[in-house]
Order: C-alpha cells, then sequence, then structure tokens
C-alpha cells in the first residue's frame, strides 16, 4: 500500500526563491463538490443557501494565485476566447485553449473547487462524445469539475456524465455559446414562455444530477424562482441576489476593459493604473533615469 501511495505521490518540486510559478505552500484541503453541494438544504417549501459561493473566473496561474484564498470556485471560462485572444465569441475557442489554461489554473490554486467550461462543439453531439471530451478536460488539467451550457436538452448527457463520475455545473437562461440562435447576449425571460422555459430547463439539469448551476442574465424574479426550486446551488450572474452564490468574469470586475456589461460591477480600475504605470516607465526609459544604480550589477568594492 506504501508503494502504491508513494506512485502516485509528485516528488517534482521548484525552488521557490527563483521561480515566480510556485504557489507559497498552505495547509489545507481543497473545497469538494459534496461540500459545496450540501450547502444548500431543504427550507420551507424550498431550499436555501446559507453562506453564498463565491466564484470568479481564471485563465491564469498567477491569477488563480490572488483569487484562490478569496473564492470557493475558480471556472476556467471558455469566456477567455474574448478575454484572452481577442475572440468575437467563445464559439471559437478550442480544447487546447480550455487544457491548457484549465491546468495552469489548478496548478495556482490549492483551495477553491476549479471548474473548466467545455468548448462548443465538445458534448453537443452525443453523451459519450461529452465523456471523451470532459474525460480529457479532467485527465489534462486537474480539474473537479466540468461547466456545460443547456436546458432540458442536455439533461441525458448530464445524467451520463455524473453517472461516470463526471462532476457537472450546468449552465441556463443566456448560454453564450447558444449566441447565434438567441441573436445576442440581451437578458432572457422577458417573454413568459421564455421564462417558463429557464425555469424548466433548471429542474432538467438539477433532475439529471448537476451538482451546481449557472443562471446567466435574466430577469431577475426567474433566477429567485430558480434558486428557491431547485436543489443544487445557483450561482447568478446578472441574476438575482437570491441566487445561492455569485460569479464574474474577473477582468470586467477589475475594470481591464473599457467596456462592460449592465451587470458587472467594476471594483477597481485595473486599467487606468496599469496604463499609468506603463506611462511612468516609458517616460524614466526615454530619459535614461531607469535603470538606476539600484537595478543594475555593478563590481564589488
Amino acid at each position: 500500500m506504501a508503494q502504491l501511495e508513494a506512485a502516485f505521490m509528485s516528488t517534482f518540486t521548484i525552488d521557490t526563491a527563483t521561480s515566480r510559478a510556485t504557489p507559497s505552500p498552505v495547509p489545507g484541503k481543497r473545497i469538494t463538490v459534496p461540500g459545496l453541494r450540501a450547502r444548500k438544504i431543504p427550507a420551507g417549501d424550498g431550499y436555501r443557501t446559507e453562506q453564498p459561493i463565491v466564484m470568479l473566473t481564471a485563465y491564469t496561474m498567477r491569477m488563480a494565485q490572488l483569487l484562490d484564498p478569496h473564492c470557493d470556485m475558480l471556472l476556467v471560462g471558455d469566456s477567455l476566447g474574448q478575454v484572452i485572444y481577442g475572440l468575437p465569441s467563445t464559439i471559437p475557442v478550442t480544447m487546447e485553449m480550455m487544457c491548457a489554461h484549465g491546468a495552469a489554473v489548478v496548478r495556482g490554486s490549492w483551495h477553491a473547487l476549479v471548474a473548466v467550461d467545455m468548448p462548443f462543439g465538445s458534448y453537443e453531439g452525443s453523451p459519450e462524445q461529452a465523456f471523451a471530451g470532459a474525460a480529457r478536460i479532467m485527465k489534462e488539467t486537474g480539474c473537479a469539475a466540468v461547466k456545460l451550457e443547456g436546458g432540458e436538452a442536455m439533461a441525458e448527457t448530464i445524467a451520463f456524465l455524473t453517472h461516470r463520475g463526471v462532476p457537472v455545473i450546468g449552465h441556463v437562461g443566456l448560454t453564450p455559446q447558444a449566441v447565434n440562435i438567441l441573436g445576442g447576449y440581451g437578458a432572457r425571460g422577458r417573454e413568459a414562455s421564455e421564462a417558463q422555459k429557464i425555469v424548466a430547463d433548471a429542474r432538467a439539469v438539477a433532475d439529471a444530477g448537476a451538482f451546481c448551476i449557472v443562471v446567466e442574465g435574466v430577469l431577475e424574479q426567474i433566477a429567485t424562482e430558480v434558486a428557491a426550486c431547485v436543489a443544487p446551488p445557483i450561482i447568478g450572474i446578472g441574476a438575482s441576489t437570491e441566487c445561492d452564490g455569485q460569479v464574474l468574469v474577473t477582468d470586467d470586475m477589475l475594470g481591464l476593459f473599457e467596456r462592460t456589461p449592465r451587470f458587472v460591477k467594476r471594483y477597481d480600475d485595473l486599467a487606468a493604473r496599469i496604463g499609468e504605470a506603463a506611462a511612468t516607465y516609458a517616460g524614466e526609459v526615454r530619459s535614461r533615469t531607469f535603470p538606476t544604480a539600484d537595478q543594475t550589477y555593478r563590481p564589488k568594492p
């Protein structure tokens, strides 16, 4: 048994004195899927969560390091297509992109549960296709869960995955991978029939075994109803304060882009601060005031 355990223990270490890529060792265990799921409990005729779940997106090792102590979940979202690669939508995002960034985020974190989006075209064809894609993501990244978009149409696939050991986060309401069908990124549920479908989608995904569901870009009352009527925690984005948790794209929240969606609160203006720092650096380089003696190597006296 000792030999078997040793075989699964990493012996690779990085010199923390010289590597930027090594998180400071912190004792503790990652948040688990059962632990998150257990936060939501029956209450009266519905369900409630006493401690809301904190989720942010992360695409790089360093951002994962910075966010990890504060988050319950880190989502390696396919929004990296726009945020990192400058693509017009999430549609062109590839499996290779998701696996590379997912692995980086796992390496940079120790506390939060890391989930990785399944990219468009990697799961819609069949449950078997979805399992192959999810297995690849989990093997190559070390993440604890995958996220996929879709409601009732994806219930069979979600059940197939969960029955085979793949924890799944559902995603209903505004589903960015379906932007060409939806015709844009506007809020969903303004028509009664669409509102009913969103609720039905959430119920179907929950019944299929998703341990958590993202509800995006829907009218507030719809998200409130969904949070109260389904057992898995509901993570809102552009939804309702009554959701069981919230998620934002970190780069939006930090003010790294000029345009942010209406539902985003900007907690900083990092774009301006980075620009100011770069301008100061450029001025010092051009005036030859950088580097100084503190940043150059000279013979010791």
